[in-house]
């Protein structure tokens, strides 16, 4: 019998610069390639938010390179699990798709400081889907 698939996590926010860019991070690192990963934003800015890209790196995670992408109908539809962070009513909903909607404050203009717990809360809610995604 061939191996089940693995599983597809989207993570959506407004500006794919700051909470889906964490969350598909520490779904990535955590999980390696045992989940497909993607992220996008309902209006992306042009470059992951700094204090982002430097909260991360205090966790071990480099995000410098990524960069904010749109979300598009093909990346909802491809994934089994999607996870929106504020955007709205703007994420297309297909059936058959497990939707999830974390409430998260914005990262956006704000310092180091103010976004560790965002991120702390971010790597809690993935180590917990991961759970949920890949039961031993």
């Amino acid at each position: 019998m061939p191996p089940a698939a693995k599983p597809s996590v989207l993570f959506v926010c407004v500006h794919n610069a700051g909470r889906s860019q964490m969350a598909a991070a520490f779904l990535t690192h955590l999980a390696g390639d045992r989940v497909e990963v993607r992220s996008a934003g309902s209006a992306p800015s042009g470059t992951v938010n700094p204090a982002v890209v430097a909260a991360m790196a205090e966790a071990g995670i480099d995000v410098s390179a990524r960069t904010p992408k749109i979300l598009t109908t093909e990346a909802v539809r491809a994934s089994d699990v999607v996870i929106t962070m504020g955007c709205g009513d703007y994420c297309p909903v297909f059936p058959g798709k497990r939707y999830l909607d974390w409430e998260l404050e914005d990262p956006a203009g704000q310092g180091v400081e103010a976004v560790r717990p965002i991120r702390d809360e971010i790597e809690h809610r993935v180590r917990g889907l991961i759970a949920e995604l890949l039961p031993c």
